[in-house]
């Protein structure tokens, strides 16, 4: 695309760093400021650590057991997002470690060096961490050889005590994941659903700052396509959220609701993350068009600035409706009357719109197909954003 191409790359190592700055701020204003995914995220890395120090002071310590090193770092990897997860892939996991220590013996005792079973023991390991079964612990089993094999002598009794104290480190694991502070994830989702409307709404009142100012070119139009794209990051994180919040009641439901931690209002079905994605979708196209437009190897025009004024309060409307969803997916309330408000001054601008299209039409086609297509986006955009009461 030239000169946008050229405008995307110079754009993309500054906007980055300023973005990932902004998001650690906000991480961290959240942990201290109220329950969240980011307090969760800090109680689980809290918690994983916790587990690896209890571990080494019962093997370590209390039994005074050379080879404890296995303790805490199995039971480091098995703070999960979930106790159903911990207790999967701490059965995968102590599978793969008892696998590779008595493989990698066996090898030690065909070859009787440590080269010699090395070569015979991990390759067969290394194919065997690709079965299915064993999902991504796999890697356990060779990486368990390599300590086996180059950590001193291989004997029955440094193979029994490896796996014992896999299973010491497995157990702890599993138990602080279950019964500190289990995990769960409910909250995760509306908070994702809230925040991918109230980011989208940002892109959106973002860009109509900058059409109102009239000042706009492909650097701008570049990071108006980046941000857009940003979205779909967020995307993927409230679809892993409502992955975790199915799987963190199994196993821990009973439990969970006797302590009072499960929320007792109900989650937002998954029919509203299929459409909060189609409102990602046409900002995503929306910034498209405006960037095709303002690149100057394309025969496409942006249309005149009485129409892009109009366009940019359209814009600034939908970015408050789309910050008025986040409210409701977070609080449950939507009042009628802003609303109605919403609906008054959004025929007024529809109708703005169309009487620009038809003088546009009059200045040739390159600016008309421009404002058309950005028209049919923010008529796509208010339909998902502000959809029918009934619906809701």
């Amino acid at each position: 695309m030239g000169e946008f191409g050229r405008a995307v790359r110079a754009v993309r190592p500054v906007d980055a760093v300023r973005r990932e700055g902004r998001a650690a701020a906000q991480a961290a204003r959240c942990v201290w400021q109220r329950p969240g995914r980011e307090r969760d995220l800090v109680v689980q890395s809290l918690k994983a650590a916790a587990a690896a120090v209890l571990a080494w002071l019962v093997g370590g310590v209390w039994m005074g057991d050379p080879l404890a090193l296995m303790a805490p770092w199995v039971a480091l990897v098995l703070v999960q997002a979930t106790v159903y997860s911990s207790l999967l892939q701490g059965a995968r996991q102590f599978g793969a470690i008892c696998i590779g220590t008595v493989l990698a013996s066996a090898a030690q005792a065909v070859t009787g060096n440590t080269t010699g079973a090395l070569a015979l023991s991990v390759p067969v390991l290394m194919l065997l961490a690709n079965w299915p079964r064993f999902g991504d612990q796999g890697i356990y089993a060779a990486t368990t050889a390599l300590f086996t094999l180059t950590a001193g002598s291989v004997s029955t009794s440094s193979v029994g005590h490896r796996v014992g104290q896999a299973a010491i480190g497995a157990v702890i694991g599993v138990a602080v994941n279950a019964f500190v502070l289990p995990p769960i994830h409910l909250r995760n989702v509306r908070e994702n659903l809230a925040a991918l409307a109230r980011d989208s709404g940002d892109v959106l009142r973002s860009v109509a700052g900058d059409l109102r100012e009239g000042e706009w070119d492909a650097q701008t139009a570049a990071g108006w396509l980046n941000a857009s794209v940003q979205l779909d990051h967020r995307l993927d994180a409230l679809r892993s959220a409502r992955r975790w919040s199915q799987e963190s009641l199994r196993l821990t439901h009973g439990p969970l609701r006797a302590l009072h931690r499960v929320s007792h209002v109900p989650l937002p079905p998954p029919d509203e993350d299929e459409r909060l994605s189609r409102v990602t979708g046409h900002v995503t196209a929306l910034t498209r068009a405006l960037a095709v437009a303002v690149d100057d190897n394309r025969t496409s025009a942006p249309p005149e600035d009485p129409a892009l004024r109009s366009y940019a309060d359209l814009l600034d409307l939908i970015g408050d409706a789309c910050r008025m969803e986040a409210d409701r997916l977070l609080d449950g309330d939507v009042d009628p009357r802003r609303h109605g408000e919403m609906d008054r001054k959004m025929a007024e601008l529809r109708q703005q719109l169309r009487e620009g299209l038809r003088e546009q039409a009059g200045q040739g086609a390159a600016h008309t197909a421009v404002l058309g297509t950005l028209l049919l986006q923010a008529e796509n955009l208010w339909a998902e954003t502000v959809p029918d009461p009934g619906d809701q």
